[in-house]
């Protein structure tokens, strides 16, 4: 299937490894032009030398929960592409707490999972409205409250605005949607969560119904189609991809 996504421009937010590094390749493959951003340069340069010319890869050293990040970032990219069609948000991670955790932690969990892909959301809409199409995709996580994760709450919070801002952008052609991931190879599940092969293994005997953990392609794909024009009707929408994982039928 042609996606039709090519020459269109891309943003993906925690590119430099895991999910947001497979994201930005699937993308490129499926021809459009990059933006990559995180905070460690040197593994956004090694990913923009391994992506094809036609990507025309940006690198942007960047740390999200910064003041003013989604405005620089919205500059850096609409001065080089002048456009912005697709923005992933990605940038993110788990904030287990051993007990209630403090002020601190939640706000520095909420901030990096809810109000830094909000503003870099806000910042790019203008631009996707005057050009009648834009795809907002926020890699978010589980909603199932297992333990104390500051992660948890926003990730509930990214779902609710995302519903929210899909009801208002749905008639100026910009789709908004949700993709929590259960547990897939990336940087935190291999060295935090769940490190070793064998204790890998054995939690998804237990625990997935696919029986295996997945790989980052097997959300990247999805990504790659909600980003593109056919796929014009979804929006509003939470998509797990997690191998059966959730427990929840809706």
């Amino acid at each position: 299937m042609d996606l039709r996504l090519g020459g269109k421009v891309a943003l993906v937010t925690g590119a430099s490894a895991g999910l947001g590094r497979q994201i930005a390749r699937t993308l490129a493959e499926e021809g459009c032009r990059l933006a990559i951003l995180a905070r460690r340069r040197h593994l956004l340069e090694a990913l923009a030398r391994e992506l094809p010319a036609s990507a025309e890869p940006l690198v942007v050293v960047e740390d999200i929960c910064a003041e003013g990040a989604a405005e620089r970032t919205r500059e850096a990219v609409l001065g080089r592409f002048g456009r912005c069609d697709i923005l992933v948000n990605n940038a993110g991670g788990s904030r287990p707490q051993s007990d209630l955790g403090g002020d601190e932690a939640w706000a520095e969990g909420m901030m990096l999972n809810f109000e830094a892909g909000r503003r870099m959301a806000h910042a790019f809409i203008p631009a996707m409205r005057a050009q009648r199409f834009g795809r907002i995709v926020a890699i978010t996580g589980t909603d199932e409250p297992l333990i104390v994760n500051t992660a948890m709450p926003p990730n509930g919070a990214t779902h609710i605005w995302a519903k929210a801002l899909s009801r208002v952008l749905g008639r100026d052609g910009i789709t908004v949607n949700c993709v929590p991931p259960g547990r897939i190879h990336s940087e935190q599940i291999d060295t935090r969560i769940l490190p070793g092969e064998a204790a890998q293994r054995a939690w998804a005997e237990r625990e997935v119904p696919v029986g295996y953990i997945g790989d980052p392609e097997d959300l990247a794909v999805l990504v790659a189609f909600l980003c593109s024009p056919r796929a014009r009707y979804i929006t509003g929408q939470v998509i797990h991809v997690d191998g059966g994982l959730r427990r929840f039928s809706h």
